[in-house]
C-alpha cells in the first residue's frame, strides 16, 4: 500500500469516527446528573441572538458536548490514569493520593474571601447578637495535614490571624490540634463523627457545657459509600463506612427542616439511599433547621452558625441543650434570619471550614 492510500485510510477512518461519535451523541438521551462527581451536566444551550453576537453560544455548546459526551466516565477514568501512572504527575484537578487519603489541593489564601466572610459575620453579629457571648472555630480542610514539602498549601496561619483580627468581640475556640488525617473520610472531604471526641470535649469545654454531656454512644456503621474525592479523581480507593453515634437523647430528639416544613429524626435514614451518604447526618445542606431535645435542661439554648461539617458535629452536643438551631448563610440569606429567631441569651458558635471560609462567595 502506498503513502497515499494509507494517509486516505487514515484520514477516512478518523472523519468516520468523528462522525460515528457526532451520530451516537445526537441518538443519546442527555444525561442530568453524574453522579460520580456529585454535579449537574450542562444541557443543550438555548440559542439566543444574544448569545450568538457575544460568542457565549459556542462556549456553552463545547461545555454541553464535553459534559454529554457518551462513555464519558470511562475516558475520564483514562485521563486519570495516564496523568497519573504514565505521566507520573502528583494530582489530577487538583486531587491526590496521600497516605492512602484522596486529598485535594486547597491554595492560596483567599484573602478576599476571608474578609468578605468575616465582614458577613460581624453584621450577623451587629445585627442580631449585641450584648451576646459569640465564638468561632475554624475545621481544617485534609491539605493541612499533608507536608509542605510535597504539596502546597494556604496560609493557614496567616487565615487564623485575620479571622482573630476580624472578628472583634468574639472568642476562637482552636481544633487545629484536635484532629488529623486518619480523623477524615479516605474518599471524601468529610470528618469522621466517630473520630470527633477531642473537638466535642475542646468546644464543651469553652463553651461551659461539657459537664451537661455525660451519656456514652453507642456507634453502629450504617453504609460503605464512596466520597465525592473518588468520582472527582476519577481512581477506585478503598470504600469509606458511614458510623453513627447514637443514644437514648439522640434518639428521641427530633429535627424540624424549616425548608420544606418535615420533622425528621437526627440520623435520616432514608438518605442512604441518596447520592451523597453523609446526608444521614441532620439530612444533609439546607438553610435552618432546629433540633428539640426533650430531656434536655429547659432554657438551654445553642444557635450554629455552620456550613456541612457541623451536620455530624452537632448531634454529639445534643445532650446539653433543649434546643439547637443551625443556620446556613450559604442557603438563606442573612437579613431573613430574624424572621425565624427570637435570639436572647443563646450560646452562639460559628464552624466554618477553610475550604468555605476561603470560597465564601457562597455567603447570602
Amino acid at each position: 500500500m502506498s503513502d497515499k492510500t494509507k494517509n486516505v485510510v487514515v484520514t477516512f477512518t478518523f472523519l468516520l469516527v468523528l462522525v460515528l461519535f457526532f451520530v451516537i451523541n445526537l441518538c443519546t438521551k442527555d444525561i442530568e446528573i453524574s453522579y460520580a462527581e456529585r454535579r449537574k451536566l450542562a444541557q443543550f444551550p438555548k440559542i439566543t441572538v444574544k448569545k450568538l453576537l457575544d460568542g457565549s453560544l459556542g462556549q456553552d455548546f463545547d461545555k454541553y458536548s464535553t459534559d454529554q459526551m457518551i462513555k464519558r466516565e470511562d475516558f475520564r477514568k483514562l485521563k486519570a490514569a495516564l496523568e497519573l501512572d504514565v505521566f507520573r504527575k502528583k494530582d489530577n484537578h487538583d486531587i491526590y493520593l496521600y497516605q492512602d487519603s484522596l486529598v485535594k489541593i486547597e491554595y492560596p489564601l483567599n484573602e478576599v474571601s476571608i474578609a468578605n466572610a468575616t465582614n458577613k459575620i460581624n453584621a450577623i453579629q451587629n445585627d442580631y447578637l449585641q450584648g451576646m457571648k459569640c465564638y468561632y472555630t475554624i475545621v481544617p480542610d485534609k491539605n493541612y495535614f499533608v507536608s509542605r514539602e510535597e504539596y502546597i498549601g494556604m496560609d493557614y496561619e496567616k487565615m487564623e490571624a485575620m479571622m482573630t483580627q476580624n472578628l472583634k468581640g468574639m472568642e476562637y475556640i482552636p481544633i487545629f490540634d484536635c484532629l488529623q488525617l486518619q480523623d477524615y473520610y479516605v474518599t471524601d472531604i468529610h470528618w469522621k463523627q466517630e473520630n470527633l471526641q477531642k473537638v466535642v470535649d475542646r468546644i464543651s469545654t469553652k463553651m461551659n457545657f461539657k459537664d451537661r454531656i455525660h451519656t456514652d454512644y453507642t456507634r453502629q456503621v450504617v453504609i460503605e459509600f464512596e466520597g465525592v474525592y473518588t468520582g472527582q479523581l476519577a481512581v477506585k480507593t478503598a470504600k469509606d463506612k458511614i458510623c453513627i453515634s447514637t443514644n437514648e437523647i439522640i434518639e428521641n430528639a427530633t429535627v424540624y427542616n424549616y425548608e420544606n416544613k418535615k420533622e425528621t429524626k437526627i440520623y435520616n435514614k432514608e438518605k442512604l439511599t441518596s447520592n451523597d451518604k453523609y446526608d444521614i447526618y441532620l439530612s444533609g445542606p439546607t438553610p435552618l433547621i432546629t433540633i428539640t431535645n426533650p430531656k434536655g435542661e429547659e432554657g438551654k439554648e445553642l444557635v450554629v452558625f455552620r456550613d456541612s461539617f457541623a451536620s455530624s458535629l452537632v448531634p454529639l452536643f445534643t445532650e446539653a441543650y433543649s434546643k439547637i438551631t443551625l443556620v446556613d448563610i450559604r442557603y438563606m440569606r442573612s437579613k431573613d434570619i430574624g424572621n425565624y429567631i427570637e435570639f436572647k441569651d443563646q450560646d452562639i458558635l460559628f464552624i466554618y471550614s477553610t475550604t468555605v471560609l476561603n470560597n465564601s462567595s457562597t455567603f447570602k
